[in-house]
C-alpha cells in the first residue's frame, strides 16, 4: 500500500509555470507527477487561470510572488480592487505616493463607496494591502526631488551594468511603447480639438486607436506594429484574415491595451519574432525588453519566456518620460508620417476632402500607419537610445537623419488641398501633435475607480458587439481573382501616363495567382 502523498502549497510563481506548460500542451497528469500534486490541482489551476494572472500581472515583486502561496482577499475587496487601480495609475504617471498620502486616499475609497461601518488605515492594513498585492514597496519617491538628472544617471548606470553581467548585445534590447491614435482625425481650416477633428463642413469626429511600436536599439528589428481597436471584426476589414493585415491587430471595448492582450502580444509575437530575428543574425536568443510603468504592463514574472531567456524589465516611474527611447520623438514621427501620407493620399486621388473623409476606413488606416512606421529610420532609432547606451557603436546609427515631416512639409501639401490652402502653421502643428499625449491605457477618474470597483460597467458596453454591423464572408475563387487582374492590366496598359513598374507589380500578382490556382487544380 502506498503511502499518503505529501501536501503539497503551491506559490503564486509555481501556478504560473504550470499554466504556460498547459499552454503548450503539457498534460495534467505528467504536471501533477513533476509538481507531487492531485490533478484535480491542475484542473483548478486551468480553471482560475486568468484570475491567477491577473493578480500576479497586477503585482509589483517577482521575488513575492516566489514566495507567496495564496491570493487570499481582502474583508474589504471593493476598496482593494479601487486603492489598486489607483496605485497602478499613480505609478505609472511616476506620482508620489506615500504611507500616509495612500492611507487618506483609501479613507475617501472607503466612504466614496458607501461601505459600512468604520474605517481606520492603520500601518497593519497598508503593510497587508501590501502584502495581498506583493508590492514590494508603497513608496514612490519623487525622484524629481532629488534632481531628475541624478535618477537618470542611476538608472543608467545599474541598466548598463545589468546589460554587461547578461551579456546583451543592442539587437538583443528592445523598447515598447503605447500611444492613442485618431486615425481619421483631418485638419480644419479653423482650429484643432483634441479627439475631435473636422473636416470643413462635417461635424466633428472621434475615431481612436491604441497603437503600439516595439523596436531593438539598433532600429533594425522594427516588429509589426500593435493595434487595438473597438470591434472584433470592423465592417473594413470585410473577409479579410487578420492574421494578413499588416499590424497585429486586437479588441478590446474601449480600444485600450489592457493586462490580457499585452500578455498575448509578448507570448505569441514578441517572443517567437525576436527569436527568430537573433537566429537570423547568428546571436543568442536572448533578449530583454524596456518597458515604462502602464497599468497595463504584466509583471516580471509573467512577461518572461518558457526557457526564461526573453523578459521584461521596467524603467523608474519618474525617468520613463525622459528616457524610454520610443519617445524621443519615434512615435511622434510615426504619427506625422501617418498625417502627411494621409493628405498625400487625398491629393493623388483627387478629391474634395470631405468625401476623402468619408471613404477612409479602419482598414486604409492600419496600412498608412503600417507604412508610417515603415518610414521611420533604424538610425533615427538608434539615436533615441544614446542616452541609455551612449556606448552603442557608431556603425549602429550611421545616416542618421533629423529630418522627419514637419510642419512646412504639411503646409506644401496643404497648398493643393481645396478649402485648406491657408490654414496657419499654428494649427497645422496643433494637428500633428493633436494626439501627442494620448495614453495607450485608460485613465480613470475617481468616480470611474469607484463603478469598476464595484462591478459596475459602462451601458454602451454591454451593446457594442450589437452595433457593429458585419459583412458577410465573400469567398473569391482563383478564377476571378485572376479575371480582375486580366481586366487591371488591360486598363493600366490603355493608360499613356502609366509607368513600367505599376505593370511589372500586376504583372507580378498575376503570375502568382495562376501558380495557386495550379496548386489548387493538381490537388483535386
Amino acid at each position: 500500500m502506498s503511502g499518503k502523498r505529501k501536501r503539497v502549497v503551491l506559490t503564486i510563481k509555481d501556478k504560473l509555470d504550470i499554466i504556460k506548460k498547459l499552454e503548450d500542451g503539457g498534460s495534467s497528469k505528467q504536471l501533477a507527477v513533476i509538481y507531487g500534486i492531485g490533478e484535480t490541482t491542475v484542473r483548478d489551476i486551468r480553471k482560475n487561470k486568468e484570475k491567477i494572472i491577473t493578480y500576479a500581472s497586477s503585482s509589483d515583486s517577482t521575488s513575492l510572488l516566489a514566495k507567496r502561496k495564496s491570493m487570499k482577499p481582502s474583508m474589504y475587496e471593493e476598496l482593494d480592487r479601487a486603492m489598486l487601480e489607483w496605485f497602478n495609475q499613480q505609478r505609472a504617471k511616476g506620482n508620489p505616493v506615500s504611507g500616509p498620502i495612500c492611507a487618506k486616499r483609501a479613507e475617501f475609497f472607503f466612504y466614496a463607496l458607501g461601505m459600512d461601518g468604520d474605517f481606520n488605515p492603520s500601518a497593519g492594513w497598508l503593510t497587508r494591502f501590501k502584502q495581498r498585492h506583493s508590492i514590494r514597496e508603497i513608496n514612490i519617491r519623487n525622484e524629481r526631488l532629488n534632481g531628475d538628472e541624478t535618477a537618470v544617471e542611476d538608472f543608467c548606470n545599474n541598466f548598463r551594468d545589468f546589460i554587461e553581467r547578461e551579456n546583451l548585445q543592442p539587437e538583443q534590447i528592445y523598447n515598447a511603447d503605447e500611444t492613442g491614435l485618431f486615425w481619421k482625425c483631418l485638419p480644419s481650416r479653423t482650429s484643432v480639438i483634441k479627439g475631435k477633428c473636422t473636416v470643413p463642413g462635417h461635424k466633428s469626429v472621434e475615431e481612436r486607436v491604441t497603437v503600439m511600436c516595439c523596436a531593438n536599439a539598433t532600429g533594425l528589428h522594427k516588429l509589426k506594429l500593435c493595434v487595438v481597436g473597438k470591434a472584433k471584426k470592423p465592417r473594413s476589414f470585410k473577409s479579410a484574415d487578420t492574421l494578413n493585415l499588416p499590424v497585429s491587430y486586437f479588441s478590446q471595448k474601449g480600444a485600450w491595451m489592457d493586462l490580457s492582450i499585452f500578455r498575448q502580444w509578448f507570448d505569441k509575437i514578441f517572443v517567437p519574432q525576436v527569436r527568430e530575428y537573433l537566429r537570423s543574425r547568428g546571436l543568442q536568443e536572448k533578449a530583454v525588453l524596456l518597458l515604462d510603468n502602464s497599468p497595463t504592463h504584466p509583471n516580471e514574472n509573467v512577461l518572461r519566456s518558457d526557457d526564461g531567456q526573453i523578459f521584461a524589465k521596467y524603467l523608474p516611474p519618474t525617468v520613463a518620460s525622459l528616457i524610454q527611447p520610443l519617445e524621443q520623438g519615434i512615435i511622434a514621427t510615426m504619427k506625422r508620417n501617418y498625417r502627411a501620407g494621409l493628405l498625400q493620399n487625398n491629393l493623388e486621388e483627387g478629391d474634395d476632402l470631405k468625401s476623402f473623409w468619408r471613404r477612409l476606413t479602419l482598414l486604409d488606416a492600419l496600412y498608412e500607419i503600417a507604412m508610417a512606421w515603415n518610414l521611420v529610420k533604424p538610425a533615427n532609432i538608434c539615436k533615441a537610445w544614446k542616452q541609455i547606451l551612449p556606448t552603442i557603436e557608431e556603425k549602429e546609427c550611421l545616416d542618421f537623419d533629423e529630418k522627419d515631416i514637419s510642419g512646412t512639409t504639411v503646409a506644401t501639401i496643404l497648398q493643393h488641398t481645396k478649402g485648406l490652402e491657408n490654414m496657419t502653421a499654428e494649427n497645422i502643428e496643433k494637428w500633428l501633435e493633436v494626439d501627442s499625449t494620448e495614453p495607450g491605457y485608460e485613465v480613470l477618474t475617481d468616480s470611474e475607480i469607484i463603478r469598476r470597483a464595484q462591478g459596475q460597467t459602462d451601458e454602451s458596453s454591454e451593446n457594442e458587439e450589437e452595433e457593429i454591423e458585419l459583412i458577410p464572408e465573400k469567398h473569391i475563387n482563383h478564377t476571378a481573382a485572376l479575371q480582375w487582374t486580366e481586366n487591371l492590366l488591360d486598363y493600366l496598359e490603355q493608360q499613356g501616363d502609366m509607368i513600367l513598374p505599376d505593370r511589372l507589380v500586376i504583372r507580378k500578382l498575376r503570375a502568382t495567382i495562376r501558380n495557386k490556382q495550379k496548386m489548387t487544380n493538381s490537388s483535386q
